[in-house]
């Protein structure tokens, strides 16, 4: 039998991308799948999720830090059609969703150096690392300029 965890004022399914990340490699014209309540904003335009992002028509520059899990899948697959911006998710690099929409469809990865602390909707971030390693998504040459461009600390592999 598995343990879990009881829910606490530390526990989360929100976990917001660090303002560094989108400082580094913004801006963005839109954010499609981020919450109601930010402490700053990720992109010029943001879809939540009462407007459901992902039947929404996308446009210009996207930030996508998409719902993980069995979510995430649907996500990647609607930023390779968009095929302009950039999304972070976690390296899962031998998973159908990888080989579906990134391996074949974006022209470059940036893997992270060290793991990510995610933020809470109140800005505070997390005492606790995100558990693996995650990855950034160049989806188009505008984002493979900002990786190629980025402060952040890590190794650009391009695929195209």
């Amino acid at each position: 039998m598995k343990a879990t965890r009881p829910r606490t004022l530390e526990t989360s399914d929100v976990w917001l991308t660090p303002k560094y990340i989108i400082d580094d490699i913004g801006p963005f014209d839109l954010d499609p799948c981020t919450e109601k309540v930010r402490p700053w904003p990720t992109a010029d335009s943001h879809f939540t999720l009462i407007d459901d992002g992902l039947v929404q028509d996308w446009f210009g520059f996207v930030w996508c830090n998409p719902p993980y899990g069995s979510q995430t899948q649907h996500w990647l697959k609607k930023m390779a059609e968009h095929n302009n911006g950039v999304a972070l998710v976690f390296a899962r690099t031998e998973t159908k969703m990888f080989f579906e929409s990134v391996w074949p469809k974006a022209q470059a990865i940036f893997f992270i150096q060290s793991r990510i602390k995610f933020c809470f909707p109140d800005g505070r971030q997390a005492r606790e690392n995100c558990g693996a390693p995650s990855v950034l998504v160049a989806y188009g040459k505008e984002a493979v300029r900002r990786l190629e461009n980025s402060q952040l600390l890590g190794k650009l592999i391009y695929i195209k």
